[in-house]
């Protein structure tokens, strides 16, 4: 991928096969393939989708494959071997005393009797222990694909955005909408922000010039009408 891409965002030569192909004179810088370039580490893949990143990434999560316990990696978790019948015949009782397993036979298998740890985490795994657990058809880890970064419209960005709901996003909005209009007013600096809450303001100040003077204006005295008949009508409704 790495080499595709890097030929891809070469500037092609005049007598190159693929001049023509590739725009010519016309060829233009992809700014986008250098950042791609930088997450190429590792075991990574690209995904291509037009439709709804969040949707994407939901389904990678949920697209979980159990893996076994190879011998040299690092387990990822602690393991336990449950009690219960194993299936396996007397003859394999070593593979359990070699990692101090209480065990005991019924029904000629294998029957261990307590439950035991046999992996912890963040310790290498060994050949005993990977062995004996595929003996037992259990595959305590599990792999899948984690979207490590996103890039839309030239954007570059790490995935937890993708976790954002539209509540929370206007949510978020509205709350830096209120700073805003805080520090605005605060500076005495108008605003998009800060206009209407100034418009509100300078409406109280006349409404209350109004009560106290008596001179009215429509707006003001349907304000001041409204206001009188507000218990009385709260008190018949039932409603505060």
């Amino acid at each position: 991928m790495k080499a595709s891409l890097t030929a891809l965002n070469t500037k092609p030569q005049e007598g190159d096969a693929d001049f023509a192909s590739r725009g010519g004179a016309d060829w233009t810088h992809n700014a986008d393939i250098d950042k791609i370039l930088l997450q190429l580490k590792g075991n990574t893949n690209i995904i291509f989708t037009n439709g709804d990143l969040a949707d994407v990434k939901a389904v990678l999560e949920e697209e979980i494959r159990p893996s076994p316990a190879k011998p040299g990696m690092i387990a990822p978790e602690d393991v336990w071997i449950p009690a219960g019948a194993t299936g396996l015949d007397p003859k394999q009782t070593s593979f359990f005393q070699n990692l101090n397993i209480q065990t005991k036979i019924v029904k000629a298998q294998i029957e261990i009797v307590v439950a035991k740890q046999v992996i912890e985490a963040g310790v290498k795994v060994d050949g005993t222990q990977s062995a004996l657990l595929e003996k037992l058809k259990i595959y305590p880890f599990s792999y899948k694909m984690v979207v490590t970064k996103v890039l839309q419209d030239g954007s570059l960005f790490d995935p937890k955005v993708l976790d954002l709901s539209v509540s929370a996003i206007l949510a978020k909005f509205k709350a830096a909408a209120g700073v805003q209009a805080s520090l605005s007013l605060g500076a005495g600096f108008p605003t998009a922000a800060s206009a209407p809450h100034s418009l509100l303001n300078g409406f109280k100040n006349l409404v209350a010039a109004s009560c106290a003077s008596g001179f009215g204006f429509p707006q003001a005295t349907a304000l001041l009408e409204a206001a009188k008949n507000a218990p009385a009508a709260g008190a018949a409704t039932g409603v505060a």
